[in-house]
């Protein structure tokens, strides 16, 4: 089961690194100073990735605890 481990391990890295890529997404849709509707557009496109970089993490979680749980 070491390799649940591995694979869960390396899907909440990238679950995590998805994360910080909607903060920064988030951080030049701000800078860039658009008018409401193109940021509620751009944030809503942050909001869908935010969440499934939540999930990502989430499962790569689960996948670990379960690895170690089976070991």
């Amino acid at each position: 089961m070491e390799w649940l481990i591995w694979t869960g391990a390396a899907l909440t890295v990238a679950g995590i690194a998805g994360l910080f890529w909607c903060i920064l997404k988030a951080v030049r849709a701000k800078a860039r100073g658009l008018d409401d509707a193109a940021m509620r557009t751009e944030l809503q496109h942050v909001v869908t990735l935010n969440v499934v970089a939540l999930g990502v993490s989430a499962l790569g979680l689960a996948a670990v605890v379960i690895g170690i749980v089976l070991q």
